[in-house]
């Protein structure tokens, strides 16, 4: 028992200044490989498709497919900052603008299904599951409704393309990434970039180069978001429960402010809605209380492919910058357009409520609705979509 406790608490002693400032220094330079990393993406897909990218991206030529496979990508990788940072980097290789836009919005749904899983935790206590998983899944409940609303506009009007094109254009000053507080990055970024196709040119023809940098720069970026998660945890976590506790429950202002906090904090929205769901759970906070928070985590999840475009040199950065400013601006456009209308409002919270009971008294829909909603219906609607043609 004795060593039990001594062992506890030693490893909840925080860290010491020395170690902080080590760990401060590691996420500074896995900060720069990410950079280096969707710079590498960009390069290489340029390499890889030439003047053929429309043809490459043929099978999401329109924005339902690109919904999906934003959705599916992100649920299977379980990261949305790494397929936002991805997807920043394929639009500087060339993806089109108006396929990139529906695949931010399916990385939005694709995210939810950690803290969803992490819900299933608590399946065994009847009350408490009930609690816990209408935690989770109002989230999901949320970002599929701001689909519903948005997409449809977006096809028809393409309001945030035109808004983020103007910002990316404002901030970007004309065609090229020339921002000035920024132009640090470039140099920064060309020569790893360039010594690694250099290296590549050596043992491969362009076409196989680019797909290499592709896969290498993916790649990265996993690695890199996964090691900067981990450190900012160990860093920020303790802090991210203190800010969590004391502004929660304080109103939904409040709440939606926490939760874009303490998810710049730790880098990753998966971890700061899975913090609230085992608290939801336990009767600590409600979940009209946890809902604002949720919502700030969709917010605050937007800095990694903000980050990601400053990387980005040559004649796509601007659109870039684009995509990365319209994932901020949906966010932003969902939260105050669906929570400032109480019908809206409203939808989520219902939803979410009625899955739990069902849940509770079959726990068959637990597990049927995260099959369901985030791979069998995916692949249906792709299904659909071309045996229409669409």
């Amino acid at each position: 028992m004795n060593d039990t406790t001594v062992t506890n608490a030693a490893s909840e002693k925080p860290l010491s200044p020395y170690a902080s400032w080590i760990n401060w220094f590691k996420i500074a330079g896995l900060v720069y490989l990410l950079l280096v990393a969707v710079s590498t993406i960009g390069g290489g897909f340029k390499l890889a498709a030439g003047d053929h990218a429309k043809e490459l991206f043929a099978f999401a030529s329109n924005p339902l497919t690109g919904l999906i496979v934003g959705t599916v990508a992100t649920a299977l990788i379980q990261s949305s900052s790494t397929v936002t940072s991805i997807i920043v980097g394929l639009v500087a290789g060339g993806l089109p603008v108006q396929i990139a836009i529906p695949m931010i919005m399916g990385a939005n749904i694709g995210t939810t299904i950690t803290n969803t899983i992490v819900s299933l935790g608590h399946i065994r206590a009847g009350e408490e599951f009930r609690r816990a998983f209408s935690a989770a899944t109002v989230h999901d409940f949320f970002n599929l409704l701001a689909v519903v609303i948005f997409l449809p506009l977006e096809v028809m009007f393409g309001i945030l393309e035109k808004v983020g094109g103007w910002m990316a254009t404002a901030l970007a000053g004309g065609d090229s990434m020339s921002m000035k507080g920024l132009n640090f990055i470039k140099p920064l970024v060309k020569p790893p970039v360039k010594f690694v196709q250099q290296q590549l040119e050596n043992i491969a023809p362009d076409a196989a180069v680019g797909a290499i940098m592709v896969v290498l720069g993916v790649t990265t970026i996993f690695l890199v978001i996964t090691l900067i998660g981990k450190l900012l945890r160990n860093l920020m976590v303790g802090k991210a429960k203190e800010v969590l506790h004391s502004a929660v429950g304080r109103g939904p202002v409040s709440g939606i402010t926490s939760g874009a906090v303490i998810t710049v904090l730790v880098q990753s929205s998966s971890t700061t809605t899975s913090l609230i769901v085992p608290l939801a759970g336990s009767g600590v906070f409600s979940l009209r209380q946890i809902y604002p928070f949720t919502l700030g985590a969709n917010i605050g999840t937007c800095i990694t492919a903000l980050l990601a475009a400053t990387a980005i040199t040559g004649e796509n950065a601007v659109f870039a910058l684009q995509v990365a400013l319209v994932h901020l601006i949906y966010n932003l456009s969902a939260v105050v357009v669906i929570y400032s209308l109480p019908f809206l409002r409203e939808i989520p919270l219902w939803s979410a409520e009625k899955l739990a009971g069902a849940a509770v008294d079959n726990k068959l829909y637990a597990a049927g609705y995260i099959l369901t909603i985030f791979f069998v219906l995916p692949l249906v609607l792709i299904g659909g979509s071309q045996a229409m043609g669409v």
